[in-house]
């Protein structure tokens, strides 16, 4: 049987920023295409993973996210979008695992609370039946996964401006890991889709 992929995908700033320095991404450049995108590769998705972090702004935005239709959303979308109602149920509706050791509980639609994160358990998912494990930000999350071998695909999303200060996503590498490029998509809005698979994997 096929092992399940880790797949991580951010947003990031030309300059290699994925948030402002208060953790802000409103600034990331929209792209209705990109959404369209996006809302495409959710079928071949069936649950995120989350640090604590991250979990905690998703889950304070998401499942609230269609009640104030006035209101942007968090990359500055047009909630009347289709691709954006499309990406809030699924998100909603899509398992979820947070790993912490300091959250109290995990209360958005479909979260389990995983208190350890140990190189078995993510070999346990990956052998389970599934579609692709998704990763949203979660810069420590991704930096341990990646120390380990352990994520499959990266994917940046280049948004053609430059934020000059924030936080770096994987601040926490020990180590260099060598990327090949599957695939490097440009969109009109100046944002590039940047694909990215561990280098041994291809040699």
């Amino acid at each position: 049987m096929k092992e399940r992929r880790i797949v991580m995908f951010n947003q990031v700033s030309a300059d290699g920023f994925f948030s402002d320095l208060e953790g802000r991404v409103d600034w990331a450049v929209g792209d209705p295409e990109l959404q369209r995108r996006a809302v495409a590769g959710m079928p071949n998705t069936d649950c995120m993973l989350f640090g604590r972090r991250t979990y905690q702004q998703f889950a304070a935005f998401w499942p609230h996210a269609l009640h104030e239709l006035n209101r942007a959303g968090p990359h500055g979308e047009d909630k009347h979008d289709p691709g954006f109602v499309a990406m809030t149920r699924w998100l909603n509706e899509t398992r979820k695992l947070v790993f912490s050791k300091t959250l109290d509980t995990a209360s958005w639609q479909n979260s389990e609370l995983e208190r350890e994160l140990s190189v078995p358990r993510i070999l346990a998912l990956k052998r389970e039946p599934g579609k692709d494990m998704l990763i949203f930000g979660s810069g420590s999350l991704v930096s341990q996964l990646s120390e380990q071998g352990l994520i499959d695909e990266y994917r940046f999303v280049v948004s053609p401006l430059l934020l000059g200060s924030g936080k770096t996503l994987l601040g926490d590498l020990s180590r260099r890991i060598p990327l090949s490029l599957v695939a490097a998509e440009p969109f009109a809005s100046g944002s590039v889709l940047l694909t990215y698979a561990p280098a041994a994997r291809n040699s």
